[in-house]
Order: C-alpha cells, then sequence, then structure tokens
C-alpha cells in the first residue's frame, strides 16, 4: 500500500529524532520507525537482511548467547526504533527492496520498485521495524528479517550486483570504507600492518594494500583466530601472519618487530572486533606514520591518551564507513582477486 508522503523533512533525518530533540540520528537515543506516512526525500524499503558489525554482533554473542542474539536485535529496534548496539554504538547495514521512493529525489529517475539495494550508510541511525527474524547466519553475522527501513535523502547506497551472491555482495558492501582508504594511505615501499587481518575488512585491507603497494611494499598481518589466519596465510597476500591476540600490545609490538626486523610500520590498519587493541596499532606504528582505526570498537579517548603517555608522535585516523565509490571499488576489488573471492565465498557465498 502506498504511504502519504509529508511535504517537510530534513535531508539528514532530524525529522525522524524523538530522543533527544535537535540531534542526528545516529547520536539519537530513540527515532520514530512509523511508516505509515513517509518525508520529504525519504526512500522506503522492504528489508530482507541485516549485517550487522563485527564488534556489535561479538558484544551480543558475548553478553546473551548465540541462540539469544536475534532477540538483542529485535529488544534494540523496539527500544530504538533502530539498531544501534548501547554498548558499541554501532549498527551495520541491510539489504532490502525499494518499496516506495518520493518521486523529488535527485535520484528519483534511477529507482524503481522492487530493485534490491544494499544501504551503505549504517543501522545505527537507519528507522528500522522487525516484524520478524526468520534466520541467523553466525558466520556473516547476518539476520534474515521480515520489515522495513527508510533510508534519508542523504543516505548513501548500492544497487546490489548481478554477479555474486547477496550474502557475499552483502558481507563485502558491509566493509565498504575500509579498502578505498587503504589505497590513499599505502605506497610502494611501505611497512603495512593489519590487525584483525584474517577477518572480512582485514583481508580487503590486505588485498587492496598488496595491489597499491606492490611487491616492494612488505605487509604483516596480525591475527588472533588459528583458523584465519592459516586462512590469511594461504592468500599470499602478507610476508608475514602472526598469530597474536591483538590486545597485547607489548607482544604484538616484539612479534612485529622480529618479522620487520626493526622496522615500524609506515601504515598500520586495525580491524579488530575486540575492544582494548588501540594500544597495539600505536606502539608498531613509527613516529608520523598512519594508525588506521577502521573498527568499531576503537576508543578515541584510548587511543589519544594512549599516544600520549608512550611519547607516539603519529597521525591517528578514525574510519570513515562512506568513501565515494566505495561500493564499486570495493567490488571490483573482490573480482579482481580469485583467491579473496573464492575465500569469501566460502565464508560468506
Amino acid at each position: 500500500m502506498e504511504r502519504p508522503i509529508l511535504k517537510e523533512g530534513d535531508p539528514f533525518g532530524t525529522h525522524r529524532v524523538l530522543e533527544p530533540k535537535g540531534a542526528l540520528p545516529q547520536p539519537a537515543l530513540r527515532v520514530d520507525n512509523d511508516f505509515s506516512r513517509l518525508f520529504c526525500g525519504e526512500l522506503l524499503l522492504h528489508v530482507d537482511k541485516l549485517n550487522v558489525d563485527a564488534a556489535s554482533f561479538r558484544q551480543m554473542i558475548d553478553a546473551r548467547g548465540r541462540d539469544d542474539v536475534a532477540d538483542a536485535v529485535l529488544e534494540t529496534v523496539a527500544a530504538r526504533g533502530k539498531q544501534h548496539n548501547p554498548v558499541t554504538g554501532s549498527g551495520g547495514m541491510l539489504l532490502g527492496r525499494v518499496a516506495q521512493f518520493d518521486p523529488r529525489r535527485s535520484d528519483a529517475a534511477s529507482l524503481a520498485v522492487g530493485m534490491k539495494i544494499a544501504s551503505l550508510v549504517s543501522l545505527s541511525l537507519t528507522p528500522l521495524r522487525i516484524d520478524r527474524i526468520t534466520g541467523v547466519a553466525h558466520d556473516s553475522a547476518q539476520f534474515d528479517v521480515e520489515g522495513e527501513a527508510v533510508l534519508f535523502a542523504s543516505a548513501p547506497y548500492a544497487k546490489l550486483p548481478d554477479d555474486l551472491p547477496e550474502r557475499l555482495a552483502l558481507a563485502a558492501l558491509d566493509v565498504a570504507g575500509a579498502a578505498p582508504q587503504v589505497a590513499r594511505l599505502v605506497r610502494p615501499g611501505h611497512v603495512v600492518a593489519i590487525l584483525g587481518a584474517g577477518g572480512k575488512s582485514g583481508i580487503l585491507c590486505a588485498a587492496e594494500a598488496r595491489r597499491t603497494g606492490g611487491n616492494t611494499a612488505f605487509i604483516v598481518g596480525v591475527e588472533s583466530s588459528s583458523s584465519a589466519a592459516a586462512e590469511l596465510s594461504a592468500l599470499g597476500l602478507c610476508d608475514a601472519v602472526l598469530e597474536h591476540d591483538g590486545r597485547d600490545a607489548v607482544g604484538v609490538r616484539d612479534g612485529f618487530l622480529r618479522a620487520t626486523e626493526g622496522r615500524e610500520a609506515d601504515v598500520t590498519l586495525s580491524c579488530v572486533n575486540v575492544t582494548d587493541a588501540e594500544m597495539s596499532a600505536i606502539l608498531i606504528t613509527r613516529d608520523r606514520g598512519c594508525a588506521y582505526f577502521f573498527a568499531m570498537s576503537t576508543s578515541f579517548t584510548k587511543c589519544a591518551l594512549g599516544a600520549e603517555g608512550v611519547g607516539k608522535d603519529i597521525n591517528l585516523l578514525m574510519g570513515n564507513g562512506y568513501v565515494k565509490d566505495n561500493a564499486e571499488s570495493t567490488l571490483s576489488l573482490l573480482r579482481a582477486s580469485p583467491s579473496v573471492l573464492a575465500l569469501f565465498e566460502k565464508r560468506y557465498g
């Protein structure tokens, strides 16, 4: 049934914020997920899948257990009107089908009812209603759902590709901002460190670092999971793979310096899904080097005060989940890396 579209509405979605008034949707405690009417610029979706970010999914599993993770999502959405994890502050993204859109949208000519799209904006700011969860894919942190959501006029999205399985594409697009940032940072001859290198964002970062840095870049992957470390090694993207817990900063530094014969990293990429790994990234980065934190479990306070505390003059970059053309860049990277694509198909396809 077509919904009425009201004339009022803000491109950034402030019209959907219920608490506190005046906030933007992401930091808001509660948003309006009543879709009986739409607002100017909105895009209504029938939601088929949620891809929760790794940090949020791990936190919910640790707190509630595997069997109750779906209940945790339902409770959060019921309380907040969005999937905004109250502990990690993060969300994830979704896959849905276009149900209705405001014809005044600037992209209206390229939209069609029934078109499958993936949101490139966090669930932590996306008004969402879940009618029920029909399945949970624990390996990919994905939920099969029935529900609806709206994207605001300012929210980026990507048309789902025809040549990749839905779950695989959704998994890759969930971290689409990571690899394009690596392309901006890594240069030939750089020493590159990747924490959490065996996860999906870590693997894509390793593939992009190799592509951008070429054979002269020295890439070290740090991964706590034995199986993920083995799969990472088999890809041949890293010059060294260290099986180590990223929360052990001194241990990570010692192992890293042995692998690089004493060279600190020019660029460090933190893609972990746990808290308290900030200092590992900081300790292995050279002065005036760059530590890029893509992980949603990152604490700005721990980064800033931790770097100060150990006398590290490095550039601390916060990962922006959105980079211009990030969806196509990431999917193109997957298509150009047969071994990476095969691993993603095994894990997420």
